[in-house]
């Protein structure tokens, strides 16, 4: 299995491994800080004892005799040996270094030396590591017949033994201690993202159970919020997918309840015709089964379309609606002159963008002017006009037909309905595929009566941003 394939394979482990190691790191960088500490601890100490050391030495300097002399404080020295566990090393100088007792070759610390203030450091004494305490101080008398005022320098260095052991013990105490911390850590991060995991769990098995047919949106106030985003997003997913699903339910109805009758009506007729044996009348059946056939297919086509453009994923683009009616308008001119309508177009814009699709927008106006002149008596007019409103873009399809009555005009665009002054076979779907189409838009159809109370105008009312 590859990283990322394991990585996805489980929240919980994918917490563990971007967590633990985060936390061994910090337990490696408190050991280091820890070892400094007791380094600095266990320094501190003996240095004491080295300061100690230090100034017994020099309360048993002397120069009363002319010179520099030392009574050295040879049971203090002993003790001091088993307490730093190692050797321990001394040297009295002035310092011109020209009177020096004790270990002579004790290195000296870099730089210069400030009267009064003791300097610890550490170095090498025959190839072991030492800690060195240095002091120095102005001798009360002048020896050896010198000019001016003499220093007197005393070193005291012990090795590193003692020391050592201190700081490894205080390091391991604190390995022993992070690592219990460690796995009680590891123990309840485990257990509390087990816990935090557990209303994913209730999802899980609540989606498990469901009815295949139950697309209801899924309860989130028991989901935490960092998880509600995403199934927010699951819910929004299967409103889409009940949308479709109805769409799609709401097309097998409509065809099985709308294609039934045409197509009895096409079985009888093409049975009349079969069975007449005059020629002449013969030709009228066949020809009365072309009238219904076209209206079949004409239905078939327009709920084909209605399904379509309620399923159809909605991809907006920017599209100048003035030239887009104005080609539509080209295109119905011949069916237009076919009829006797005089098909005109009408825009006081040269140009209006907007974010739509532009194939529905097509699809659309097609409808209304298929309706518009299948309406208008011959000599009628039919005019298609674009215009703006505040933040709206209106494209209205204006006809000199029956148009509708006022009290059924609440109902225009509802799936197969037909106004009762309709004399002409239709579906009753051409005014619901404009009002889906404008609503997948985000816009809306209207209609209003014609001038003078004659005809019909239909509206398709799109926003201007989306």
């Amino acid at each position: 299995m590859r990283f990322d394939a394991w990585h996805r394979a489980s929240l919980r482990r994918t917490l563990l491994m971007v967590l633990l190691p985060g936390m061994l790191l910090l337990v490696v960088a408190e050991l280091w800080l820890t070892w400094r500490t007791s380094l600095d601890a266990a320094n501190a100490a003996y240095d004491r004892s080295l300061l100690g050391a230090i100034k017994a030495i020099d309360a048993n300097i002397s120069t009363e005799s002319g010179g520099l002399s030392v009574e050295l404080p040879y049971r203090m020295l002993e003790f001091f040996e088993l307490t730093a566990s190692g050797q321990v090393y001394y040297r009295v100088a002035t310092d011109d270094a020209l009177v020096e007792i004790g270990n002579a070759d004790l290195p000296a610390p870099a730089g210069t030396l400030v009267t009064g203030q003791p300097r610890f450091s550490d170095s090498l004494y025959f190839d072991e590591p030492v800690r060195v305490g240095t002091y120095a101080r102005l001798l009360a008398e002048r020896i050896g017949g010198s000019q001016r005022d003499q220093r007197v320098i005393i070193q005291v260095a012990e090795t590193l033994g003692s020391r050592n052991a201190f700081t490894r013990s205080l390091v391991w105490q604190s390995v022993q201690r992070d690592l219990l911390l460690i796995l009680l850590a590891s123990v309840l991060l485990a257990a509390a993202i087990g816990w935090a995991l557990k209303p994913l769990r209730r999802l899980h098995d609540e989606v498990r159970s469901r009815a295949p047919q139950d697309l209801a949106p899924l309860d989130t106030e028991r989901i935490p919020a960092d998880v509600r985003p995403l199934v927010d997003a699951i819910n929004h997913h299967v409103v889409r997918n009940r949308a479709l699903t109805e769409a799609r339910r709401r097309f097998i109805d409509d065809a099985s309840h709308q294609l039934r009758t045409p197509l009895a009506t096409l079985a009888t007729q093409v049975g009349y015709a079969l069975r007449e044996p005059d020629a002449g009348r013969m030709r009228d059946a066949l020809s009365a089964v072309k009238t219904q056939l076209d209206e079949a297919v004409r239905q078939t086509n327009q709920m084909l379309s209605l399904a379509r453009t309620d399923a159809a994923e909605l991809e907006l683009e920017r599209i100048d609606l003035v030239a887009l009616a104005r080609q539509v308008t080209r295109d119905w001119w011949p069916a237009a002159r076919d009829s006797g309508i005089d098909l005109g177009f009408d825009s006081g814009l040269e140009q209006l963008e907007l974010p739509a699709h532009a194939a529905l927008l097509r699809e659309a106006m097609s409808n209304l002017l298929h309706n518009a002149i299948r309406y208008t008596p011959r000599g009628g007019q039919v005019t298609v006009a674009v215009r703006s409103m505040d933040a709206i873009a209106c494209i209205d399809v204006i006809d000199a037909g029956p148009g509708i009555p006022a009290d059924e005009m609440p109902r225009a665009g509802e799936r197969f309905f037909r106004a009762s002054n309709m004399t002409l076979p239709g579906s009753g779907l051409g005014l619901a595929i404009v009002r889906s189409i404008a609503q997948r838009h985000g816009g809306g159809m209207r209609l209003a009566a014609g001038g003078g109370g004659r005809g019909l105008v239909v509206s398709i009312e799109l926003p201007l941003v989306s």
